[in-house]
């Protein structure tokens, strides 16, 4: 018999593929759904795609943008989610310097005509130091975001900076949480993930190693282990 229906949604500029490891190894047991995350403008627009498009009842595991919109689901919909995973991410809304910074990405982006810039920009920031010359991740991360083009990377810009202030929410849930940081993400400090795991009783936390952002690409196998003893 099939486990619970889990939905994954990637980050910002991110496909599916960053979460292959996970999908390859949950699928074995898991209905698998991979959310749109790049083509509604705002964040509750995104949210409301993804529940139109997602199974009846459901569990879900958001990185980074992906854990904004996760939120934002739980905010729409909390009787259709069974449970939920929230890997690097924050639930406090952008600032006006943090809003004013991705858009300057957006115009690098458009002036090239190309993702390459805005992620080469971004990437001392998503991985640990000691990936920075991993050449074959960082074309991974090229790979994914010219597969969404500047459109899409600019609507996605655009719905981060529309998103709520979801701290408020955090009291509410009261589904089996998991949240995962990276101890040396520089992107999303720990300290925003422990703040969420604070937030929402019974909630686990759980900190990876020499892990940056994108942890769940860095560490595979021990995200892989943390998201099947969840799930399963």
């Amino acid at each position: 018999m099939p486990g619970m229906p889990l939905v994954f949604v990637p980050g910002l500029m991110c496909t599916g593929r960053i979460y292959q490891h996970q999908i390859e190894d949950l699928g074995q047991r898991h209905p698998i759904m991979l959310a749109n995350h790049w083509s509604a403008p705002t964040m509750k627009d995104v949210a409301r795609q993804i529940l139109g498009a997602a199974p009846g009842r459901f569990a879900i595991a958001g990185t980074s943008m992906g854990g904004y919109v996760a939120l934002e689901i739980i905010r729409q919909a909390p009787e259709r989610v069974a449970q939920l995973a929230l890997l690097s991410t924050s639930a406090k809304p952008d600032t006006p310097e943090r809003s004013k910074g991705r858009r300057e990405q957006v115009a690098v982006a458009r002036k090239s005509n190309s993702m390459r810039e805005s992620t080469k920009v971004l990437w001392p920031k998503l991985v640990h130091p000691a990936r920075q010359e991993d050449h074959t991740l960082f074309n991974i991360f090229i790979d994914m975001a010219e597969q969404l083009g500047v459109d899409a990377f600019e609507r996605q810009i655009e719905a981060i900076i529309s998103r709520e202030d979801a701290r408020p929410l955090l009291a509410a849930i009261k589904i089996p949480t998991l949240v995962i940081v990276g101890n040396d993400d520089t992107l999303i400090v720990p300290d925003e993930g422990r703040e969420i795991a604070a937030g929402i009783s019974g909630a686990r936390l759980r900190e990876v190693e020499n892990a940056g952002h994108m942890c769940m690409t860095e560490q595979p196998e021990t995200v892989t282990k943390l998201l099947k003893d969840f799930f399963d």
